[in-house]
């Protein structure tokens, strides 16, 4: 959790991933933008994985750009094409607003909690 809150502080993005019940979760706290993208990207790559299942926990991240939408989108997009599900949890009061206001939560599931988010 420290490194969670360092990455909040500083304005940069940590991205820890970790798999649950075969569902892969990657949560993400600090700011996600043209500088720290990347991050997010490499993290999405799942290879070997048919039908991979997604979850991005947006519960600490302080700030999220256009860079941010357009990766979360192409993620989607390939998820989806690879029979896959992604899904979106707990995003901040914030990124929630962004994500409404271009329309990637009526794309993306987006979920108050993390825990709904794993539930099949």
């Amino acid at each position: 959790m420290t490194d969670a809150r360092h990455a909040e502080q500083s304005g940069v993005l940590s991205v820890v991933a970790a798999t649950t019940d075969g569902i892969h979760v990657l949560t993400l706290a600090g700011e996600l933008d043209h500088h720290t993208g990347d991050q997010l990207r490499q993290a999405l790559h799942v290879t070997g994985d048919v039908r991979p299942r997604i979850v991005i926990d947006l519960g600490h991240v302080t700030f999220m750009d256009s860079s941010g939408i357009n990766i979360l989108i192409t993620a989607f997009k390939d998820v989806t094409q690879a029979g896959g599900w992604l899904r979106l949890a707990a995003p901040t009061d914030s990124v929630l607003r962004v994500l409404q206001l271009v329309g990637v939560d009526g794309l993306i599931e987006c979920h108050p909690t993390l825990r709904q988010a794993l539930t099949p």
